[in-house]
């Protein structure tokens, strides 16, 4: 039973004293869960928080454990609203705020890259750096598939959605340590020291900020936030938000620290750890803020200087408190943070173009698909992704994308509707955009802008089509089948063998989605709702320098 609140002056800066209702003691009587760790590392974060202005709730526990990790834990219960965290936008390590500010800036670099450095310098200096409090907290990497060996990308993420994209980005990576990392040292020889830009420090670095950082604002760009990095990651069920407030007073020479193209994980309009709000002032509910007077420096409410973490429902005691870093399919997630989530409702499995035409090959001429698919192209219609990686999505729920399903649909088609269709679309230049629909052996193709009923497009050959490439697709996966990788996941130990944990749970997933596509296909007469035409999501990963 908790205690009875007593009420106390605390001052939220500026000599703004807010009376709050707090605990006599900072512990309930009966805890719900484990007395939190005070391990050395967190009792030195919290001393060296406290040095540079750190403000957090005394309802936050920081609770450490050598099979988790750290998390964030609540000691009572927090309220909607309840500012749980400031965190002042100086000790966010960052390209302007690192000691290597001069080197990256003479060298041009910025965005990721130059977070890269400035992280890499920061760590030469050992204690001698601003950030030794916080950097001693962190792993030297994070567990992201970068890091791996290829060995271990090419037998345990073996066709997965990530195979392919972690080949390339190690290989980019290198050429981008070898390009702008290398001729820094020769820039800078009397400040930097060689051992710790190396290749294996470089790949450390940037899987760090691909698992960890936050976008702050124009003038800091992306950086590394101490303390709002240590929520933990629950897909659709956020309690805190990161905020960051406007830095447009900050410099009259602002330079955009995000580089968009430098991004490892892209779904569609992914969230850097979390959604980031951006305002002129700091428009929070300060009043229910439960910071700790003890422990912290005092800051003015709306003082732009200052990040905050808010509480964005109530979270009960005992619970742990989770940020969330978007609504991303574990192929995102593994990518980009090292794990991945059980059932996770945004996953989708991708067939490339490349492997549609390959069954079209096995059934028609060459000649035949590259006609069909100038044809389904002039109609309108396209895939996801870029011309050199074509792909379509299937959803969680094994629906593939409509795209998909027309395209088979043209494939399949008798050769007199087709040159019927073709010469139609060549007479009139369009595919009938004004109805919005293109009239075809006794079908409707909807246009992708219009709702549909399935039911139509799904003929027994194409059901069949669709079944051939859920079996092309699965093969991919080698020789294994999924009762294999269910059996192996059973064994696995998350503590030990973390790889293998998730690299299983990402397959095992992606083969449950190959399965529902077989029942869909299988079971057409089922599929008889109208659908919304669904938004194109790009494909989970991208090419990152």
């Amino acid at each position: 039973k908790s205690p009875n609140p007593e009420t106390v002056q605390c001052s939220i800066g500026g000599g703004n004293s807010k009376t709050l209702a707090l605990p006599a003691f900072p512990f309930t009587t009966d805890l719900s869960f484990p007395p939190p760790m005070a391990t050395r590392r967190l009792r030195a974060f919290k001393r060296w928080m406290k040095s540079k202005g750190f403000q957090w709730s005394d309802a936050l526990a920081f609770v450490d454990s050598p099979e988790e990790g750290i998390a964030v834990r609540a000691l009572w219960q927090l309220k909607e609203g309840d500012v749980v965290a400031k965190m002042p936008k100086e000790a966010c390590l960052t390209t302007k705020t690192s000691g290597a500010r001069e080197i990256i800036e003479e060298a041009g670099l910025d965005g990721y890259l130059g977070l890269a450095v400035a992280i890499m310098y920061e760590r030469s200096l050992g204690g001698d750096s601003p950030w030794a409090g916080y950097l001693h907290l962190l792993p030297y990497q994070e567990c992201v598939p970068i890091v791996w060996t290829l060995h271990e990308v090419n037998h345990l993420l073996c066709g997965t959605e990530l195979h392919q994209a972690v080949q390339e980005d190690k290989a980019l990576i290198y050429e981008d340590w070898k390009e702008n990392i290398i001729p820094l040292l020769d820039l800078a020889p009397s400040k930097l020291n060689p051992k710790f830009f190396g290749i294996e420090q470089y790949f450390a670095a940037k899987s760090l900020i691909s698992s960890r950082s936050f976008e702050i604002d124009d003038y800091h760009g992306f950086g590394m936030v101490p303390l709002a990095d240590l929520f933990n990651h629950k897909t659709g069920a956020e309690d805190v938000h990161f905020t960051a407030t406007s830095s447009n007073d900050e410099s009259d020479t602002e330079e955009d620290g995000c580089n968009n193209d430098e991004g490892i994980v892209e779904e569609e309009a992914l969230a850097q750890n979390s959604s980031i709000d951006k305002t002129a002032s700091n428009t929070s509910n300060v009043g229910n803020c439960i910071v700790s007077d003890s422990e912290s420096s005092s800051v003015a409410a709306d003082d732009t200087s200052m990040l905050e973490m808010i509480m964005i429902k109530d979270v009960s005691s005992g619970a742990e408190v989770f940020n969330t870093y978007g609504l991303l399919g574990n192929a995102a997630l593994l990518h980009r943070y090292g794990f991945t989530e059980q059932d996770n409702s945004y996953d989708i499995v991708n067939i490339d173009m490349e492997l549609v035409l390959k069954w079209c090959s096995s059934v028609f001429s060459d000649r035949h698909s590259r006609a069909r698919v100038s044809l389904w192209r002039r109609l309108g219609y396209s895939p996801c992704g870029s011309q050199n990686s074509e792909y379509f999505e299937i959803s969680f729920d094994g629906e593939p994308q409509i795209e998909l399903i027309i395209l088979l649909n043209i494939m399949l088609l008798p050769d007199n509707a087709y040159h019927s269709l073709d010469l139609s679309v060549s007479v009139a230049g369009n595919c009938h955009e004004s109805s919005g629909t293109t009239l075809l052996n006794d079908n409707i193709f909807p246009n992708k802008a219009f709702n549909m009923s399935k039911k139509s497009l799904l003929p027994k050959n194409v059901c069949d089509a669709l079944l051939s490439l859920a079996d092309m697709r699965e093969s991919l996966y080698g020789l294994k089948s999924i009762e294999d990788d269910i059996e192996a996941l059973r064994r696995c130990s998350l503590v030990r063998e973390k790889k293998l944990y998730h690299s299983l749970m990402l397959r095992i997933n992606e083969r449950k989605i190959l399965q529902k596509l077989r029942n869909y296909a299988s079971q057409p007469s089922k599929t008889t709702k109208h659908s919304s035409p669904r938004k194109k999501l790009k494909r989970t990963t991208k090419k990152t320098s």
